[in-house]
């Protein structure tokens, strides 16, 4: 059965997926023997209806129905999947690819807009960081500790002599510029109006 999805035919999403910039060179997507080592440590697959074999499996027969399964969203890149394949393939990067081109297509925006906040919190600080939107989330999952790291960081870098983690003056200009000119910034927005538009059909 796996031959079918092997055969000469065309398989688009294979050779997009193979050829996309985020791929390993070495990436043993057509050499996916349907073994299941990949979804047998899964956490999503054990928590959830994802399936990274399933998946892997579609793209190689060239099912655009993967597209449309709200599962793949359940994958959270721990990369076991890749650890385990003996042929080195990674369902995980399938999966980053096959979301970003969901994505790109204008599908599933309101899947990531909770998570634009942390590329808007880049662009403010130039660094990575959690964003005010999830401050009290934070407080509630690490209590009071975490709050009083907020209002104590700049002292506790200090006294661990560790600069100012933000940003200043020309520094954060360049970051700013570099994800503006690199289409990050328009991205965001695009992201955001989409999943705005989604979310009030």
């Amino acid at each position: 059965m796996l031959k079918k999805g092997m055969d000469s035919r065309s398989h688009n999403m294979v050779e997009e997926i193979k050829s996309d910039y985020k791929a390993s060179a070495d990436l043993g997507l057509k050499r996916c023997m349907q073994c299941g080592l990949c979804t047998s440590n899964c956490p999503a697959a054990k928590h959830s209806n994802y399936d990274p074999r399933e998946m892997v499996k579609m793209v190689l027969e060239d099912d655009q129905g993967i597209k449309e399964n709200p599962d793949i969203w359940n994958c959270f890149y721990c990369y076991t999947c890749q650890s385990n394949c003996p042929v080195n393939n990674s369902p995980c990067q399938v999966n980053q690819i096959l979301r970003e081109t969901i994505l790109l297509e204008g599908g599933n925006a309101e899947r990531i807009v909770e998570f634009l906040a942390y590329g808007y919190s880049y662009m403010d600080f130039g660094v990575g960081s959690i964003p005010s939107d999830f401050f009290d989330d934070m407080v509630k999952d690490f209590g009071d500790h975490y709050i009083q790291l907020k209002v104590n960081l700049e002292d506790i870098r200090e006294e661990l002599g560790l600069e100012d983690y933000n940003l200043k003056g020309e520094s954060l200009e360049e970051i700013r510029n570099i994800l503006t000119e690199s289409g990050f910034k328009k991205r965001l927005e695009t992201f955001k109006e989409a999943g705005e538009s989604s979310s009030e059909s």
